[in-house]
């Protein structure tokens, strides 16, 4: 299967709140929308694979099941974690961990993702790892800017911001420190 480059503007909704009003909750601006290269894993693979078909121009609406999108909502995932765990210099790091707040977390095999924090008591963090769109369909509707092969500079550059010189500055920034990724 061929990588695409894919361009699109896009309003995502979705059911918010106790009333599950169905909501905008992301929005793709004229001079910033949203790009991918497909087959990399960069956006959810059932949107994918209905916007690959999509030619210039098209208008789309894609409605996405709880399972096609972040999978059903989980309630084992609130979990109770020490206060301690996000002490810096012996407090409370409340200007990072605070009610709402999303925070990055590790698991004992050193893997990191993130956890939105629900409730800080003087004993515990309580931290929701559910996807906060877990649980909820979802629509896609908006409108394809470009759809076309990608280059290999397109994928190239793309391998290089995931293999860590997205930071760097890319090829040109100098700053890879031998990174490999950058040549």
């Amino acid at each position: 299967m061929e990588n695409r480059y894919i361009k699109v503007q896009y309003k995502l909704y979705a059911p918010m709140g106790e009333e599950k009003e169905v909501r905008i909750i992301e929005e793709t601006r004229d001079d910033m929308p949203f790009d991918f290269i497909s087959g990399m894993n960069m956006v959810l693979d059932s949107l994918e694979q209905q916007l690959v078909s999509l030619s210039d121009g098209q208008d789309f609406r894609i409605e996405l099941s709880e399972d096609e999108a972040y999978g059903p909502y989980i309630p084992e995932g609130v979990q109770e974690i020490p206060a301690e765990a996000f002490f810096v210099e012996g407090k409370m790091d409340d200007g990072h961990v605070y009610e709402g707040a999303v925070v990055p977390l590790r698991n004992a095999e050193g893997e990191q993702f993130n956890g939105t924090v629900v409730k800080i008591t003087d004993k515990t963090v309580v931290v929701d790892l559910n996807h906060p769109l877990a649980g909820k369909p979802l629509t896609f509707q908006g409108k394809v800017i470009e759809n076309r092969i990608a280059t290999n500079k397109e994928i190239e550059s793309y391998l290089n911001a995931q293999g860590g010189c997205g930071s760097c500055g890319g090829c040109g920034g100098g700053g890879c420190n031998g990174c490999g990724g950058c040549n």
